[in-house]
């Protein structure tokens, strides 16, 4: 652990008599230094040690390397294509090559795989009861905003309404997901994430989520310690085609109705 020096230190000695030319040797008091100056620095270290922001930034490229392989093992297909591109593009070929539930079973495999198995046991057995779920859910909240960035873009810790009411700081809003945007698609969103990641939550670590997320601008609300609604009644099932969806748009170029885009067909 680096321990920072402050930039000053306290002097014990007291000023000497000729310095003080109208007082007398004898009455020249000694004052102690004051215990309390070093709260008050006014010059503050100029190499401040590395901020969380920075290192997590440093572990993007692992993180992202790390998942893409557990994709790639899954779907027995890599992309030519490096980095995030890539990654969208094995997406793609996971939700193109099977029906959506067995999309959903795929992902939430994945998902599985990114995490020792103990751990999950250990968490859900020791952790998810405390509290009734609110300790483990402000947990993974603030797990998800640090380490998901590289995924989903910028996000935060907020607060969530309870079923009971209260209110929690389990929360994580997602600005503008990346792998939204990137992946111009509804229901990648769907299927490899949202249902997925709900069911991954609620079954391996014991803490309900409910995720919304936006499709006009592209942000989306995490909400740990809320159960997720029925899919027959999640109105995030019932969206329309991305503006910037590639499929819809070519399905307008060749005339189609709006009522045959109405709906994304990959839900």
């Amino acid at each position: 652990m680096a321990v920072a020096v402050l930039p000053f230190s306290f002097s014990t000695r007291a000023p000497a008599a000729a310095a003080i030319p109208f007082l007398s040797p004898t009455k020249t008091k000694t004052n102690p230094p004051c215990p309390c100056r070093c709260s008050a620095n006014p010059n503050p270290n100029p190499n401040p040690p590395p901020s969380v922001g920075i290192t997590a930034s440093l572990l993007d490229p692992l993180l992202l390397n790390f998942f893409r392989a557990k994709m790639v093992h899954e779907v027995g297909w890599d992309s030519p294509r490096p980095g995030y591109d890539g990654l969208i593009q094995v997406a793609n070929r996971l939700l193109n090559a099977k029906s959506n539930q067995q999309t959903q079973l795929s992902a939430l495999r994945v998902l599985k795989s990114l995490f020792p198995t103990w751990l999950l046991v250990l968490f859900k057995m020791l952790v998810a009861p405390i509290a009734h779920g609110q300790l483990a859910s402000m947990m993974l909240a603030r797990a998800t905003a640090l380490s998901c960035k590289w995924l989903m873009g910028p996000c935060s810790v907020n607060s969530v309404l309870l079923p009971h009411g209260n209110s929690c700081s389990s929360g994580v809003f997602v600005e503008r997901c990346k792998y939204l945007e990137e992946s111009k698609c509804i229901g990648i969103c769907i299927n490899t994430c949202k249902l997925p990641t709900q069911a991954f939550f609620k079954d391996y670590m014991g803490v309900e989520l409910y995720m919304e997320p936006n499709f006009e601008d592209y942000s989306c609300q995490f909400n740990f310690g809320v159960p997720a609604v029925c899919p027959a009644v999640d109105k995030a099932l019932k969206e329309p085609c991305l503006e910037i969806c590639t499929n819809a748009n070519r399905r307008r170029e060749l005339g189609r109705t709006e009522s045959d885009i109405a709906q994304c067909p990959q839900l």
